[in-house]
């Protein structure tokens, strides 16, 4: 055959393309740590010897703090795991994990990589999940106006603990420059000036490790249990059982159910019989998703559950009947046959059937663990949720809702509404962090021209405060001019200007809609505008004096919160369940659905 010509190579190079990289599943993590040496050692003659040698060690050190760190720790779904893998010629530790619906399992592994780094000093980090770079999406509202998702790629570093952002070699407001993974560390390596410390992003991006590695150990909830001997002595060989029975159960169908439907339990692996009292170790989310579905006792089950009077047995009774339900179903599914956990499961039957492995007997589980931890974090009232917003939580007998880092994050978003609330350099469209950099200026100047420029646009001409006001008469806020900004302060320039120079008959539109829309929510029962408010009863006192202005609210800020959080409730309450805003924020902020017990 005749060799190609250049013309031939040139054409067959341009209709090349290289084949995508395929996106990271949903609930799935990606960490990398790289080597990158801040002083070149001219002692090393092979360089991709010693990256190699340096990576074997850093695997070393990552197995010892998960031994120390996360003893006895129990992963949702798959655990932290590191392997070496060398693509297009770079060498890297590389690993991912799918942390189903724990979302406190992602932040785990992101805090093993921050120690990591902490103790390999020249070790670099990177880490994404389906979102992309999320811990830029935990700091978006500290981030430079430059910084965008589309640019963020091979960006976002953690070495020695902190956050490292490479920046464009240009700050400009829009940049549209994108550099690959060689790219980026050749810059680490060379050129130290593009490397961007930032203590505010920082404290933003890292917010959820605040309280670690305190809170691993609260991750999980330990609970006493009513289980046949088979099933303890399943988990008593390997706690991390659980997680793929709980799963089973949780995600079970028509088919996972089979083996459950007889009215015998002849053919059932795990029968109800020989029943023993066991503390389990889940997942917090494990054990929520096992609390809070109904499920029906299967027939072969109910004549083993105790009497419902009988509450706190029962209880341990309908718990452990879900937990076996989940291991029948995990070992019994044909979908199930290939996965590790029920392979070592299998085996361990056997053993058991062969008499080399014996069940516990009643003596031996007395000396196991009998930890049960309060769960009272699974419920929220209004109640408790009203007097920990107001800082009075230890002066009820009811104790706390929930735990401490759900109170923190709760009060964090509510402050975060109030706050966006008095922002008035906020548009109608929303926050505008563009506009707090200069940026977009002149595209805001030519797309007012274009609307003045249309007759149809002048007569839908918007009024920010009007709708402001009205924004915090919903919210419960208070109104008055004069509080969110002081009467000396200078309207900010960005502000949304109005279209129309006729405001008297625009503002009477808005007002008049300001009434349609405060009457449909009212006929909705989703908000009442006419409770008590404590800010209007509040005693104001307003005392001028050498150029300062004082304003003295009592209560003021408690009723704003309370006022935010019973909305909160009651959207929950009209949704019957179903997805909405409000179940969206709580799910957010790996927060529980509270019950609604207000009719029991």
């Amino acid at each position: 055959m005749a060799p190609m010509s250049q013309e031939d190579i040139d054409w067959f190079k341009s209709t090349f393309r290289p084949i995508p990289k395929p996106e990271l599943p949903d609930d799935c993590i990606e960490y990398s740590l790289h080597y990158i040496p801040s002083k070149p050692d001219p002692a090393v003659v092979d360089e991709v010897a010693d990256t190699r040698a340096q990576l074997i060690e850093v695997q070393k050190s990552a197995a010892e703090l998960t031994k120390t760190l996360l003893r006895g720790y129990i992963w949702q779904r798959e655990g932290f795991r590191l392997e070496i893998t060398k693509n297009d010629g770079v060498t890297s530790l590389s690993g991912r994990t799918n942390f189903g619906d724990s979302v406190e399992d992602e932040w785990v592994i992101v805090y093993l990589l921050r120690e990591l780094t902490k103790k390999h000093e020249d070790i670099w980090a990177t880490v994404t999940d389906s979102d992309g770079q999320f811990l830029l999406v935990e700091a978006a509202g500290a981030l430079p106006s430059w910084l965008e998702p589309d640019v963020a790629d091979n960006r976002v570093w953690i070495n020695r603990g902190d956050l490292v952002i490479v920046k464009p070699k240009q700050e400009k407001n829009r940049v549209t420059e994108q550099i690959s993974l060689s790219e980026s560390k050749r810059i680490i390596k060379e050129d130290s000036k593009r490397l961007m410390h930032s203590t505010m992003i920082q404290e933003e991006a890292f917010y959820r490790l605040r309280n670690y590695p305190k809170q691993i150990s609260e991750n999980l909830h330990s609970a006493l249990i009513t289980l046949p001997r088979k099933v303890a002595f399943l988990l008593h060989q390997k706690p991390a059982y659980i997680s793929a029975a709980v799963e089973a159960f949780y995600l079970r169908d028509p088919i996972a159910l089979k083996p459950l439907r007889g009215k015998d339990a002849d053919g059932l692996t795990f029968k109800p019989e020989d029943f023993v009292t066991v503390s389990t170790r889940f997942t917090r989310v494990g054990y929520a998703q096992v609390k809070s579905q109904d499920f029906p006792a299967p027939k072969s089950w109910v004549s083993s559950l105790p009497a419902a009077d009988a509450r706190t047995v029962y209880n341990r009774a309908e718990t452990g009947m879900k937990v076996s339900c989940g291991f029948e179903m995990l070992i019994s599914d044909p979908q199930n046959q290939d996965k590790a956990l029920v392979r070592e499961m299998k085996l361990l039957l056997e053993d058991l059937d062969s008499g080399d492995e014996t069940l516990p007997t009643d003596e031996e589980i007395q000396m196991w663990d009998q930890r049960e931890d309060d769960e009272k974090w699974l419920d929220i009232s209004y109640e408790d949720l009203d007097t920990e917003l107001k800082g009075k939580g230890t002066e009820r007998s009811t104790g706390k809702f929930g735990d401490a880092n759900a109170q923190e994050n709760l009060q964090r978003i509510v402050a975060q509404f109030e706050k966006f609330l008095n922002d008035e350099s906020a548009g109608f469209e929303g926050a505008d962090f563009i506009d707090d950099y200069g940026s977009d200026s002149d595209e805001d100047e030519d797309e007012e021209d274009e609307l003045e420029s249309d007759g149809e646009d002048k007569e839908a001409s918007f009024d920010e405060e009007e709708f402001s006001k009205m924004m915090k008469e919903m919210m419960g806020m208070p109104s008055t001019s004069g509080f969110g900004r002081p009467s000396g302060r200078a309207k900010p320039v960005n502000r949304v200007e109005e279209l129309d120079s006729d405001t008297e008959d625009d503002t009477e539109q808005i007002q008049q809609l300001s009434k349609e829309m405060e009457a449909e929510l009212k006929g909705t029962g989703a908000l009442d505008l006419n409770r008590p408010s404590k800010v209007s009863q509040g005693k104001r006192a307003v005392s001028q004096g050498g150029g300062e202005s004082k304003i003295d609210l009592e209560g003021g800020d408690d009723d704003v919160n309370i006022n935010l959080v019973k909305n909160l409730l009651e959207s929950l309450q009209e949704q019957s369940g179903s997805t909405g805003p409000a179940a969206n924020m709580l799910s957010m902020l790996n927060l529980p659905i509270p019950k609604d017990d207000r009719h029991r």
